[in-house]
């Protein structure tokens, strides 16, 4: 019996060819592991860093929106002579107390201007403690104190 070199060549090549793509063709189930293992470590330590910078641009939201509390209740002042009582509160900057003949708000633009990030409204105190008013939040855990995101803001 008589092999055609030619024939035995091109099969030991096909065959060849064929382990190849065997072994290239997909991903082992310890490489597959090892992938999804770092994609979750990635995510961990993203989402971590996500939820902090979130926490701390919500008291910072809450610093802006009581500089804007701030400016509304000069100008309430200085068409009214005062600021508003504690009985008219905040409110007071977007809507006419009764009796407010000299109002001419609203001193904001929004009603969500008088609430802290958190969807709180602002703690308001005429005459302050700190000063002729005080306007406060908080924080997100909505008790004196805290750290973080759980920390006071306040105007003073």
């Amino acid at each position: 019996m008589r092999f055609d070199k030619d024939l035995v060549l091109a099969r030991h090549r096909r065959l060849q060819a064929a382990r190849r793509r065997r072994q290239q063709a997909g991903m082992t189930l310890l490489e597959l592991l090892v992938v999804i293992t770092v994609l979750g470590l990635l995510t961990a330590a993203v989402g971590t860093v996500a939820l902090n910078y979130l926490g701390r641009a919500k008291s910072e939201t809450t610093q802006l929106r009581i500089g804007q509390v701030e400016a509304g209740l000069d100008l309430f002042r200085l068409d009214m002579g005062r600021y508003p009582t504690e009985a008219e509160g905040l409110r007071a900057l977007v809507e006419a107390p009764s009796n407010a003949e000299d109002w001419q708000g609203p001193y904001l633009k929004k009603a969500e201007a008088i609430e802290d990030a958190w969807g709180n409204p602002f703690l308001y105190a005429s005459p302050g403690q700190h000063g002729e008013v005080d306007i406060y939040s908080l924080g997100a855990d909505k008790t004196d104190g805290g750290d973080g995101e759980d920390r006071d803001v306040t105007s003073w």
